[in-house]
C-alpha cells in the first residue's frame, strides 16, 4: 500500500559509463530496490519522486535510460488532478454521505395499536424531533419522558436509532375493561310496529306469539317471572324476535344544478421534495381559477430504503363551474343508484320482502318516495329499575 500511493518506477540502464551511473545511485542516497546487471544492462525500481535525480545521473555518466511506471494508486490519482469536476463530485458524495448518516431520515414508531402513528410523530416535531433532524442533537432520554408526558394513552417509550433511523418504541395503557351488565334485570320490548313472524328466547317470558300485531314499546319477553308459589324473580331477558314491517325513506334530485366540467386544458408540474421544502421545479404558475388535481410521487431510494427524497408530479385539469340541466332519464338512474347504495349500506342485516316506489315531480326537483316490507329483528332490551 505504501508503494501504491508514493509511486514506483522501474528503470533500465546501459552505457560506458554504467557502475559510475550505479556508484552514484547508491552514493545519492537513493533507494533502489530489485536491482541487478544481467548482459551489461542495470535493472532496478525506484520511487517516483527520485527519478528526476536519477535521470540527471544518466545524463552525467553518458547512460542510456528507459523507465517504466508500474500502474499506481498515485499514478491513477495524478491522471485526474486536473479534472476538478470529480473532485467537486467525490467530495459531494462524502458530503452527502456524511449528511445523511448524521441526520434522521426516517422514523419507525412500534407497539402502538390505539394511539395513531400521527399522534406520535406529531409529538415528536414537538420535541424537535423529525425528518432532517441532526441525530447528536437529539436528548434521548428527555424526550422519552416527554413523549410519555404528552400522550396520556401511552405508559412506556423507548428512542433508539439504527443508523439513520429513530425506533419509537411505545407501550400503551391497558384501559380497564367496560363492565358488561349481560346480568342486570331487564325486558325485551317491541321497537317498531310489526307483524311477528319467529320467537327464539334464550330467558325471560315470551309475551307475545307468532302472528301478534305490536306497536313500539310493547312487552316481547318478560324479565319478571312469577312460579307456581308466587315467587318473583328477576332476569336479564334474553332472545331473538323478528316481524314483518313497513319503512318508508324518500330520495330527491335537482333537475338543474351546477357541477364543475373539464375544459380540456391540462398542465403538469414537477416540485423536489426535500425533507419538509417544497422545491418547485418548473418556471410560471398556471391561471386555473378551479382545477382538478392529480399527484404522481417517486420515492427515492438508497440501498432499498426510502429516503425523504422525493418528485412529484401534478397534473392539473382546467375546470369550470357550468349549469347542467338532467333529463328524467338521468335522474332516474341516480336516483336509482342511491337507493341501491342505500340499502346496501343500512338494509343489508334485513330481508327487503317488496318495495314500492311511486315518482313524484315538483318544480325543479324529481322525488322517489319508496315504501319497503321487511323482514328483520324488532326487540330491544329495556333496564327494569329495581329500587
Amino acid at each position: 500500500m505504501h508503494n501504491q500511493l508514493r509511486g514506483s518506477v522501474k528503470i533500465n540502464a546501459e552505457g560506458r559509463g554504467l557502475y559510475k551511473f550505479i556508484n552514484k545511485i547508491h552514493c545519492g542516497h537513493i533507494y533502489c530496490f530489485k536491482q541487478y546487471v544481467r548482459s551489461g544492462v542495470f535493472y532496478g525500481e525506484i520511487y517516483r519522486h527520485d527519478l528526476p535525480k536519477v535521470l540527471d545521473f544518466a545524463k552525467e555518466c553518458g547512460v542510456e535510460i528507459k523507465y517504466f511506471e508500474h500502474e499506481t494508486l498515485s499514478k491513477k490519482l495524478r491522471k485526474y488532478r486536473k479534472r476538478i469536476g470529480i473532485g467537486i463530485g467525490a467530495a459531494a458524495a462524502a458530503a452527502a454521505i456524511w449528511y445523511f448518516s448524521s441526520i434522521v431520515v426516517t422514523i419507525d414508531v412500534q407497539g402502538n395499536t390505539n394511539v395513531s402513528e400521527d399522534v406520535i410523530i406529531a409529538a415528536l416535531e414537538e420535541l424537535d424531533i423529525k425528518q432532517g433532524t441532526f441525530i447528536s442533537s437529539i436528548d434521548f432520554s428527555y424526550c422519552e419522558n416527554e413523549l410519555r408526558i404528552m400522550i396520556e394513552d401511552i405508559s412506556w417509550a423507548a428512542i433508539r436509532r439504527t443508523g439513520n433511523r429513530l425506533v419509537v418504541e411505545v407501550t400503551e395503557i391497558v384501559e380497564k375493561p367496560d363492565m358488561l351488565h349481560d346480568r342486570m334485570p331487564c325486558n325485551v320490548v317491541a321497537d317498531r310496529a310489526a307483524q311477528i313472524t319467529s320467537t327464539s328466547v334464550y330467558d325471560g317470558q315470551l309475551m307475545r306469539i307468532v302472528g301478534d300485531y305490536v306497536m313500539p314499546g310493547d312487552m316481547l319477553i318478560s324479565g319478571v317471572i312469577e312460579d307456581s308459589t308466587g315467587h318473583v324473580t328477576k332476569h336479564h331477558a334474553m332472545g331473538v324476535i323478528t316481524g314483518i314491517y313497513e319503512e318508508t325513506v324518500v330520495f330527491s334530485e335537482e333537475y338543474k344544478s351546477s357541477a364543475y366540467v373539464p375544459t380540456g386544458n391540462t398542465e403538469s408540474e414537477k416540485y423536489l421534495y426535500l425533507f419538509n421544502l417544497k422545491i418547485p421545479l418548473f418556471i410560471g404558475r398556471n391561471d386555473y381559477s378551479s382545477a382538478w388535481e392529480e399527484l404522481y410521487e417517486n420515492q427515492l431510494e438508497v440501498f432499498g430504503k426510502s429516503i425523504p427524497v422525493s418528485i412529484v408530479r401534478k397534473k392539473l385539469t382546467e375546470t369550470e363551474l357550468v349549469e347542467k340541466e338532467y333529463t328524467d332519464e338521468e335522474l332516474e338512474e341516480i336516483i336509482m343508484d342511491k337507493i341501491y347504495l342505500y340499502e346496501k349500506n343500512f338494509l343489508a342485516d334485513e330481508e327487503i320482502l317488496s318495495r314500492e316506489i311511486t315518482p313524484e315531480k315538483s318544480g325543479n326537483e324529481l322525488t322517489y318516495t319508496v315504501t319497503y316490507t321487511l323482514e328483520g329483528e324488532i326487540g330491544q332490551q329495556k333496564e327494569i329499575f329495581i329500587k
